[in-house]
């Protein structure tokens, strides 16, 4: 009998021992996931401000108010990988995806990204869903720019892209994308036009050169493709340099082709880990007033220079305090004085927060 029971004993050990060498595989394949964010607050106040209309004198997203305390989005993404696939969650509430996601309404609105990934080898990389465009120096969440206003390209370049795209590693730096969308910033189609997309990059520990691709038709029949190039220079530890440029050209039906352009020079300072100091100057040129108001007028139809100086401060892990002063000057009176007449430039101050985790 104590044989027996010491048999049956020995029995129950070896199966509990292999049943925890057969869990431990799976513990193994848990996948990654990671979750960050941010919230982002401002004030903004224009000195040319039109006091019977209070007029924010604005042209670009994101900061289209006047003397008020204004929320920019709090945004939380979710990201997770396992094995070759893996799956993003990036959503945002508040003016930025408001405006981000125009073309959508109610619940949608609030979807930044949400795609699916799958590598199927080192060197490729498969995306299917909606993602952030590839076009332009500047990003959506505030924590990833050292300016806090947007500049004219992005205001007036593609915002997002859904469709299937897929990413080529070649080595020595050299990448290559390629894919299939929408029509740019429509999360729903449901129309049998598509664009195109594509990028061409090299990138180094100093410089990275990016040049980028969009093109297709919407659903007016109305043809366009825009070209630009983004590049970043590292100098030293506490300089470097970042440059936009880019065109867009529209074709509409019995119509000749027009185009707006932009260029734009970042420069950026950082004497501490703690303070840096961005200057950015664009020029912008809509002369052919390709950029229209819903009515079909042109919204700008000239020319504008703007510069913005940003200073960005940052006294505690994960914070960032932005006071920043902009100067928008443009060949016509696109801006409007306190008497309600028209004025070729105006002067605005920000004040921005920033917390990302």
């Amino acid at each position: 009998m104590r044989k027996m029971l010491l048999l049956t004993k020995t029995i129950f050990i070896s199966g509990a021992l292999l049943a925890q060498d057969a869990t431990t595989p799976e513990a193994e394949e848990k996948g990654d996931l990671q979750i960050n964010g941010s919230v982002d607050a401002y004030y903004r106040f224009n000195f040319n401000h039109a006091k019977s209309v209070q007029q924010a004198n604005n042209f670009t997203s994101f900061t289209n108010s006047h003397n008020s305390f204004e929320l920019g989005m709090a945004s939380l993404k979710a990201s997770y990988t396992k094995g070759k696939a893996g799956v993003v969650v990036d959503l945002g509430f508040g003016t930025r995806a408001r405006e981000f996601s125009y073309n959508e309404t109610g619940v949608t609105q609030a979807i930044k990204q949400a795609y699916i990934t799958y590598a199927p080898s080192e060197h490729v990389k498969l995306s299917a869903g909606k993602w952030g465009t590839h076009v332009g120096y500047e990003l959506l969440d505030p924590q990833l720019n050292r300016n806090y206003s947007m500049s004219y390209m992005f205001s007036y370049g593609p915002f997002s892209h859904t469709g299937l795209k897929a990413d080529f590693t070649l080595g020595e730096g050299f990448g290559i994308m390629a894919g299939v969308t929408n029509p740019t910033d429509y999360l729903s189609a449901p129309w049998n036009k598509k664009f195109v997309i594509g990028q061409i990059s090299k990138t180094s520990e100093k410089v990275n050169l990016y040049l980028n691709y969009v093109g297709g038709k919407d659903t007016a029949e109305i043809a366009s493709s825009q070209l630009g190039l983004t590049a970043t220079a590292k100098i030293t530890d506490k300089f470097s340099l970042g440059y936009d440029g880019t065109v867009k050209f529209v074709k509409a039906p019995d119509v000749s082709s027009q185009a707006w352009w932009g260029s734009a020079l970042y420069v950026n300072v950082d004497p501490t880990d703690k303070f840096g100091i961005t200057l950015r100057g664009e020029y912008f040129d809509d002369k052919k007033g390709v950029i229209t108001n819903a009515d079909g007028s042109p919204l700008l139809g000239t020319s504008v220079v703007q510069g913005t100086l940003s200073f960005n401060f940052k006294p505690a892990t994960g914070l960032m305090i932005i006071p920043e002063f902009r100067i928008d000057s443009a060949k016509d009176p696109i801006f409007t004085k306190n008497s309600g007449d028209g004025t070729k430039s105006t002067g605005t101050f920000l004040l921005a927060a920033v917390y990302s985790f």
